[in-house]
């Protein structure tokens, strides 16, 4: 059975530290029925470690460093998900957890033409998909958080650098979906109501290539999660012993 996570800022860290986890943290680990001794796993910025519980009241927690966890469970390369806002935000709710467990490592939200955008909802709504984003890291134990990003306008994404930028679109094409590499990519899809005629036009023009994922069209919230389990598949293929 997995060790519990928790996912902490960087700090200096060597062996037998004591390191302060807070009240949601020590709500978390009562909740799990932990104990002092217990044994757990801390990510500090981009360095994981085991660690023992040395600690545990009423919202106070305390763990003490034991030793580095030498492992890595990022992809080899960029994933950055270009997600577009939808009208309802707690569509972007729905989103966050399986992206983050299917190891996308950047989060860019885009507004596009049919996205119906408030600056204010979703500077509001940041701070919950920050929350979601930590809590689906420790679930899937990751070794690194993923960077969510200030929204951009879609413009933005004529500009995107990126070796491989994928779009998923609904209508055929007539063009076979892009051979994957193993390079970074970047992949974007429509909010409800999907990426207008023009919007893929500029899409087209500035390099990004149509993906299909299949005849029938997809929900918004479907389509990104969709995309990146097809390219976790690659992955697989890609790490198969020769």
């Amino acid at each position: 059975m997995s060790l519990p996570r928790l996912f902490l800022d960087a700090q200096p860290a060597v062996e037998n530290t004591l390191i302060p986890l807070g009240p949601e943290a020590a709500r978390h680990l009562k909740a799990l029925r932990l104990r002092p001794g217990s044994a757990l796993e801390l990510v500090l910025g981009d360095e994981a470690w085991t660690a023992d519980l040395a600690e545990l009241d009423r919202g106070r927690a305390t763990a003490r460093l034991v030793t580095p966890l030498l492992e890595d469970r990022e992809p080899p390369f960029a994933l950055q998900a270009c997600l577009p806002l939808p009208a309802q935000l707690s569509l972007f709710d729905e989103w966050l957890p399986p992206l983050v467990e299917l190891g996308v490592t950047l989060i860019q939200p885009v507004v596009y033409a049919r996205s119906e955008y408030d600056a204010a909802k979703t500077e509001a709504r940041m701070e919950r998909w920050t929350r979601l984003i930590q809590s689906a890291c420790e679930q899937s134990h990751r070794s690194r958080r993923p960077d969510l990003r200030a929204p951009l306008p879609f413009a933005s994404l004529l500009t995107w650098e990126a070796p491989q930028k994928w779009v998923a679109y609904e209508l055929a094409t007539g063009e076979a979906n892009p051979t994957f590499r193993a390079e970074a990519l970047a992949f974007t899809s429509g909010p409800e109501g999907g990426i207008s005629d023009e919007e893929f036009a500029a899409l087209r023009q500035s390099g990004w290539l149509p993906v299909s994922l299949g005849r029938s069209i997809l929900r918004a919230v479907t389509t990104p999660v969709a995309l990146l389990g097809a390219v976790q598949f690659q992955l697989g293929r890609l790490s198969e012993p020769h």
